[in-house]
């Protein structure tokens, strides 16, 4: 008679009604994909943080064809201490050489006589920079509508590059705004003013431009975050 047959050990594999190894695979790869994003997107913040900070150091003076102020507050005309410093900084970069041109931006808040625009280039005349060298663009109540009437002026005259001129915060959100809209810009950020003396102030700011910058990008639109700029 044949021996009996030994039993074989069980295999060690899938049991009946168990999901396959492929779908755990798929399911595994679907939780690290899911994790991946998740930490981008936790990431992307502070990441834009630093680049709104990295961008506030820099300080580009190549030559362009006109310096482009961005317009703060003015009282009756008489520029802001904020303004006043952004103003003061594009003095120096035209007697430097930088652009043959100042464009001053701004427009006005009700029952204001002046503009933003209008009260900038008064500065300027006022400190020696000729009128005819000035373009007041009286438009704007915020960061994008002011880049949009200075695209407008530099298509008109056949401009493709400008110097921004802000605060060191407000460089990286004006520049991409400037970008989107035909402008090939280099920023040089006035290092006076009360924007940028306190410590506080100026962590406030970057946190502030961070915020704003991302609702540009979400919504193509200027946020409503607002800041005294006295």
């Amino acid at each position: 008679p044949e021996p009996p047959a030994t039993a074989r050990p069980p295999r060690r594999g899938r049991r009946p009604g168990t999901a396959p190894r492929p779908r755990r695979r798929r399911r595994l790869r679907l939780r690290w994909i899911v994790t991946a994003l998740l930490l981008t997107a936790l990431a992307l913040p502070p990441a834009t943080w630093g680049w709104v900070w990295y961008t506030a150091r820099q300080d580009d003076r190549a030559a362009t064809d006109a310096i482009v102020v961005l317009g703060a507050s003015q009282y009756n005309g008489v520029p802001s201490p904020v303004f006043e410093a952004r103003l003061r900084h594009a003095q120096v970069l035209y007697l430097e050489g930088v652009a043959p041109m100042i464009v001053t931006v701004g427009g006005k808040q009700p029952g204001d006589n002046y503009t933003e625009a209008a009260a900038g280039r008064n500065w300027l005349v006022e400190v020696g920079i000729p009128a005819d060298r000035i373009i007041a663009v009286e438009e704007g109540s915020d960061t994008l509508q002011s880049v949009r009437a200075v695209s407008a002026v530099f298509a008109d005259n056949g401009w493709d590059e400008a110097t921004l001129v802000s605060d060191p915060w407000h460089s990286l959100r004006s520049k991409v705004m400037a970008s989107d809209h035909g402008i090939e810009s280099g920023t040089s950020p006035s290092r006076s003013g009360p924007a940028v003396i306190e410590r506080r102030t100026q962590l406030w700011y970057i946190t502030r431009e961070t915020a704003s910058l991302w609702y540009y990008w979400i919504f193509n639109d200027s946020s409503d975050i607002r800041v005294n700029a006295a």
